[in-house]
């Protein structure tokens, strides 16, 4: 059994690396906003059925607060990844939206003074070091969209953060269908303000694709494999996912990287994986926060 949970892993990470390369194709078709709006509502949709019927009608006032703090946050994240993802590659997008785990101590320390541990430190600056050779290549210029995706990645990690301290005391997959759709409402009515609606099947492949699988499949399937593999195993492998947005950009989209654009992925790979040290040696990782927000 855990064998199956490690493979079913492995291809959560694989669908979530290669979610980057159908945001980038929407991306490039001009939709930040309406293409959220949709994913987002058809993952709540596709979610709403494993909602337990109890759950409905004992949902606490509370809960509705936080599910719509956490799907605003979730909002404001989902935009900066899908504006940043126009005028940046599907790789970059990947690498630099999982700087997110790194940050996540240092938005707790901010917010609720809790002192990081040291390996979290060390791990921002390996991060910072990554993030500037795969954004600048290593010249002295920030890309337009790395610096949007990095702004991307400070809200994933409030997300996280407010996840993290709040959505514990409530039932798991009705506070995420909430969030879910409060993220889809927001981003579709943005959308049909200051947005020219556009069909494509590519847009509405793309869509579909990240909707069912990336958000609503993977989901479900990550938290039946959790359950059968240990929690250092999980986010090993769950961690694979910017690796994977690298490979699927190249596959797919003929995206290269220069050598030392490589050197700075692995500088963030390592970092994310040096952030979860004390975790994995603890048995403590939440990976549900850890992998929050796809």
């Amino acid at each position: 059994m855990r064998l199956k949970a490690d493979i079913t892993l492995f291809i959560i990470a694989v669908i979530w690396g290669s979610a980057f390369v159908a945001q980038r194709v929407a991306g490039q078709l001009g939709s930040v906003y309406l293409f959220n709006g949709a994913r987002y509502i058809l993952a709540g949709l596709v979610v709403l059925p494993f909602i337990k019927r109890k759950s409905f009608s004992s949902i606490p006032r509370e809960q509705y607060r936080w599910m719509f703090v956490a799907g605003f946050l979730l909002f404001v994240a989902a935009a900066f990844q899908q504006v940043g993802i126009q005028y940046t590659t599907a790789g970059n997008a990947g690498f630099i939206t999982s700087l997110y785990v790194v940050l996540v101590p240092i938005i707790v320390f901010f917010g609720w003074r809790e002192k990081p541990h040291w390996l979290s430190v060390a791990a921002v600056g390996l991060a910072g070091a990554g993030a500037y050779l795969l954004s600048t290549g290593g010249q002295f210029e920030v890309r337009r969209g790395d610096a949007l995706e990095l702004a991307g990645a400070l809200f994933w990690a409030l997300h996280v953060a407010v996840l993290g301290k709040f959505a514990f005391k409530f039932d798991a997959i009705s506070f995420s269908v909430g969030q879910l759709l409060v993220c889809g409402i927001l981003n579709l009515t943005l959308g049909l303000f200051v947005e020219q609606p556009v069909f494509t099947w590519s847009l509405a492949g793309a869509a579909v694709y990240t909707a069912v699988l990336s958000l609503g499949i993977c989901y479900t399937l990550q938290v039946w494999a959790q359950r059968h593999t240990p929690p250092a195993d999980a986010a090993l492998l769950l961690s694979l996912e910017s690796v994977f947005a690298v490979i699927a950009g190249w596959i797919i989209l003929g995206e290269r990287l220069v050598g030392v654009q490589y050197i700075g992925c692995i500088l963030i790979f390592g970092a994310v994986a040096l952030s979860q040290v004390k975790e994995w040696k603890s048995g403590k990782i939440d990976i549900d926060h850890l992998v929050e927000g796809r």
